[in-house]
């Protein structure tokens, strides 16, 4: 009798063109054009014999420098048809951070587009391919020959690393995160059982597809043999219109994307089911004008970590619980602890994630010890489980603020000012205080100024909340992976 083989054998997209060809796999959105899903079998394949023309490395991983466009879905399964590691990196990075990542990857091989040829090759010493004809020397192109293109796909275990992602936290350091095979499946998979699947869904990804946001649909749609629609760059009033026009029926967005899309006015159509929405903490108000114009708002948590979604909270839960991102996707276990044990509901510690989601660590060994333990991987994150299990997420353990002796969540003050009128966004630290030991201070972004968010707290907060410090300005500093950057945020209020 044959032994049972683990399941998937190979690439996703070998198994998806061979159950339903027929189907679309991605559409562009901004240009009309689509492909089904054997058409992007013979794309992946094209790919995947030019992986074999220009790798001699030993790696087994190949880097990126392209921006969100739908052939990142031919990139990235092709490289994974060979048995390959897939390094998407941001391509508005500064050179020197590029370089550093380049350092921890040593990939064989670096793939880019014509914006970034100049940025390839003043960052990289592996060979450089485009996807475009290139027109910069030392750049070739990633295209194979019309004889080349038969390919066995690399037979595949769970285990396999697909991925490397780089995420900062709140700091500029670059961590590479490890995602198996396994892990995308696992996240994949419990995302469908918490939001559903249907044959016709259509995911719009406008998302960076260099960050776990934007990949993450492509992953799902060729599970569920569905359709990703891609558009190269948010803009409220096209995405409206793809929404629209494209029938979507999902779609990933951050806080700031999605208050720029209400307040211009859009309103879902009627085949939009979810809006899943991450990437930093969604205030009350904005939900609350989402469901008013039936947006179905579902707030999320998750990390790159974990393959995407840790808990998500459906449009009803969204409304009934405002604040929490409802409870952990199925398999996956958020334990709260405080000083090293767990607590029970209602108690606030950090959050540790364990479960097929999660991956098996960093680049580096000496990261990946710090954040694991018996217990899971640990987030920074601080929060609580209320009696029904659902998670309330409340900040960052690094940035209670102790001032005066009582104790201060950051993210509560921050929360209480996204809700002032005019404030776009807000980030909330604690500054050293000679008197107080902390003081609570804000940076603000949004048309207005520190006396109208100072009167604005006394009123929604305790006396100890209010921020002592608050300064304005047209944007916050964030970190590579898009965070907010605290340390700057310091230094700039601390001037």
């Amino acid at each position: 009798m044959r032994e049972p083989v683990d399941w998937p054998t190979c690439d996703l997209v070998s198994h998806r063109a061979a159950t339903t060809p027929e189907r679309t796999a991605v559409v562009d959105g901004d240009r009309d054009g689509k492909r089904t899903y054997r058409e992007l079998d013979a794309a992946v394949d094209s790919v995947a014999a030019a992986m074999g023309a220009h790798c001699d490395g030993s790696s087994g991983r190949v880097a990126a420098l392209v921006d969100t466009r739908p052939s990142v879905a031919e990139l990235w399964y092709g490289v994974l048809r060979t048995g390959r590691t897939f390094a998407p990196l941001n391509v508005d990075l500064a050179p020197d951070t590029l370089r550093n990542q380049l350092d921890a990857l040593g990939p064989d091989l670096l793939v880019c587009e014509r914006d970034t040829e100049s940025l390839a090759t003043a960052v990289s010493d592996c060979p450089i391919v485009s996807v475009d004809d290139p027109t910069t020397r030392g750049v070739n192109s990633l295209a194979a020959s019309e004889s080349a293109r038969d390919v066995t796909p690399v037979e595949l275990s769970r285990e396999e690393t697909a991925l490397v992602l780089f995420t900062s936290g709140t700091t500029s350091e670059p961590k590479g995160v490890r995602l198996t095979l396994g892990n995308l499946i696992a996240s994949a998979t419990a995302s469908a059982f918490r939001l559903g699947v249907v044959p016709g869904d259509r995911w719009l990804v406008c998302l960076p597809t260099y960050h776990m946001g934007g990949l993450a649909p492509f992953v799902r749609a060729v599970l569920y043999g569905t359709t990703v629609v891609v558009q190269r760059d948010f803009d409220p009033v096209e995405t409206a219109r793809i929404l629209d026009e494209h029938d979507v029926t999902g779609v990933s967005l951050v806080p700031t994307m999605l208050k720029r899309l209400v307040n211009d006015g859009w309103a879902p159509s009627e085949a939009l089911r979810f809006v899943l929405l991450g990437g930093g903490p969604a205030d009350s108000e904005l939900v609350e004008r989402c469901l008013a114009r039936a947006i179905p708002v579902c707030p999320t948590y998750g990390m790159t970590e974990t393959a995407s979604q840790i808990a998500t909270a459906l449009p009803e839960t969204a409304g009934s619980h405002r604040g929490t991102v409802g409870q952990p996707l199925v398999c996956t276990d958020v334990t709260v602890m405080a000083d090293g044990e767990p607590v029970g509901p209602d108690e606030c510690g950090e959050l540790v994630v364990s479960g097929p989601t999660v991956t098996p660590g960093y680049l580096d060994a000496d990261v990946t010890a710090t954040a694991f333990d018996q217990v899971g991987f640990h987030t920074g994150d601080r929060g609580y489980r209320d009696e029904d299990g659902r998670v309330w997420v409340v900040g960052r353990v690094d940035d209670r603020i102790v001032t005066g002796g009582e104790n201060v969540e950051a993210a509560s003050v921050a929360a209480a000012i996204r809700d002032c009128p005019a404030v776009d966004d807000v980030a909330v630290v604690g500054l050293p205080d000679p008197d107080w030991g902390q003081r609570v201070a804000a940076l603000v972004v949004g048309e207005t100024d520190p006396e109208g968010v100072i009167a604005h707290c006394r009123a929604e907060l305790a006396p100890h909340e209010v921020p002592k410090t608050v300064k304005m300005d047209d944007s916050l500093p964030r970190t590579p992976s898009g965070t907010v950057d605290r340390d700057a945020v310091r230094q700039l209020l601390d001037t």
